[in-house]
């Protein structure tokens, strides 16, 4: 017999590794390094190693905050709900607005990458080139992961067993023969010597590159925190989700490192560079590194990439629209469980929905238009993990006194953390700004359409909370800050922390 929780979520629907797969798979890792790979290289040269390690800190600092936040917090592992009860209301719902909006503005961009390179894979070159056979076929991907979604969570984990581990292996195997030919000597002409100044941030000759670089690597490390989110359905949910989340970025840090320095060492700078704008340099290189009977692993990767990213991008923001609709926050429809299959039904479809009318109005007007949402979603992604850094050491502010370990782990690193992206949101503001910089080439009142795009997102949330609370729904927003529990901080007990405190 399976019990659910007080959401009625199916309790210990799935454990550990089921959580550290969804975490890595939501950052769609092969996917991630073809869009952006050429783009750092062409921005710090061999460098691209160090800038995807130093991206790491601040993705393993505000993890740390999962981490302590999902023990005080389990309320569906989202930052809306820490922010909530750390910094205020009105600054949780902009953030849980943020979770939903990445969600809705990424999913159709996954699922068009998974059905361009199926049909690529498989040889149909004419279906992989009709834009309209492409966008159908992403539609139904998205209505197909929406379903598998709400069918349930244990048959979400094991889909991406499967999903996963193809990707990881044939990014591992890529590397690892890339690096033993150019060991060898079998390395095309324009191939380099690994070197340990490529894993230096400090070797970066311009910093403004430096910055432009983390930008990116905040989008690639981006989605670990799904493992969090499904903290109520998982197996020893007060450590094992946040612990997962921990480890997953980890895992990305060696496997984006690693990939990294093998295609600089074997294709060289100016072959990547000529990938800039074409995600398809694993494809084109795999063909030297593994031999044409062989490259096609490394595409099929790409293609179970985005299609794992597709479906686990989907749970977090559903997640996110759950706890919300339960805490008063959005329409309590939005807060219903199916009764047999213990997934948020309402959540889960809407989100689907949103996502697939998304991708279908802006792949129809441009595709340039598209990308630029993309480039926008940096602005999101750093403006809600800045804030759950801060809201880590705002909750936890009394208990940081007692220990070096709460000081260093709760206080100074996710403030540190916070503060990095806080940064990065500001300077991604002042560069996507620049209509050089964007896809389109377009421009609103002289500011560049990725800024429009995330800045807009971001007003229309503040708009539509305003309205929400301007039509009988103010309770929310008359909550006051909390403070954690010493017990549950102490680790005694488990739960929601309760000790309210003067709103400032």
């Amino acid at each position: 017999m399976t019990t659910a929780t007080d959401k009625g979520l199916k309790k210990d629907a799935i454990g550990f590794v089921d959580g550290l797969i969804i975490g890595i798979a939501s950052t769609a890792p092969a996917y991630s390094l073809a869009a952006v790979l050429a783009i750092v290289v062409a921005g710090v040269g061999v460098q691209a190693p160090a800038v995807l390690l130093l991206a790491f800190v601040p993705m393993f600092l505000i993890a740390s905050s999962f981490l302590y936040m999902n023990r005080a917090d389990p309320d569906c592992g989202t930052s809306f709900s820490w922010i909530t009860r750390a910094i205020g209301p009105r600054t949780g719902w902009l953030g849980g607005w943020a979770i939903c909006t990445t969600g809705i503005i990424v999913v159709g961009s996954l699922a068009d990458v998974a059905a361009y390179y199926f049909y690529d894979v498989a040889g149909l070159d004419g279906l992989r080139d009709s834009k309209t056979v492409v966008t159908i076929t992403a539609l139904a991907i998205i209505a197909v992961m929406t379903m598998v979604c709400v069918l349930g969570t244990e048959l979400s984990a094991h889909l991406q067993r499967w999903l996963i581990g193809a990707q990881v292996v044939a990014l591992l195997i890529f590397a690892g023969v890339a690096l033993v030919k150019v060991a060898a000597g079998d390395a095309p002409a324009g191939s380099l010597d690994p070197a340990a100044s490529w894993f230096s941030p400090f070797a970066v000759d311009s910093v403004n590159s430096l910055v432009l670089g983390l930008l990116t690597g905040v989008f690639i490390y981006w989605g670990w925190e799904s493992a969090v989110n499904l903290n109520e359905e998982t197996e020893h949910s007060d450590s094992a989700p946040g612990l997962a989340a921990v480890v997953s970025t980890v895992i990305l840090l060696v496997t984006y490192v690693s990939v990294t320095a093998a295609v600089v060492a074997y294709a060289g700078l100016d072959r990547v560079g000529e990938f800039v704008d074409d995600p398809g340099i694993f494809g084109a290189i795999a063909d030297d590194v593994l031999g044409t009977g062989l490259s096609w692993i490394v595409v099929f990767a790409i293609v179970t990439s985005a299609l794992a990213s597709t479906q686990t991008t989907i749970l977090p923001a559903s997640r996110t629209s759950l706890s919300m609709a339960r805490q008063g926050a959005l329409p309590e429809s939005l807060g219903r469980v199916h009764p047999r299959y213990q997934t948020p039904h309402v959540s889960t479809i809407t989100i689907g929905v949103l996502s697939a009318v998304w991708y279908g109005v802006l792949n129809t007007v441009s595709q340039n238009f598209l990308f630029d949402s993309l480039t926008a979603l940096s602005l999101m992604i750093a403006f809600y993990y800045a804030l759950t850094g801060f809201a880590c050491a705002i909750y936890y502010r009394r208990e940081l006194a007692k220990s070096v370990k709460s000081l260093l782990f709760i206080g100074v690193g996710p403030v540190v953390g916070g503060a990095i992206l806080a940064y990065l949101f500001y300077k991604a503001i002042v560069e996507y700004a620049k209509v050089d910089d964007s896809y389109s080439g377009s421009a609103v009142f002289g500011i560049g359409i990725p800024v429009v795009l995330g800045v807009g997102m971001l007003v229309l949330g503040l708009v539509l909370m305003i309205a929400w609370q301007a039509t009988g729904h103010r309770d929310f927003f008359t909550r006051r800050r909390e403070v954690v529990d010493p017990e549950v901080a102490a680790g005694h007990r488990l739960g929601i922390a309760a000790v309210p405190e003067e709103a400032v």
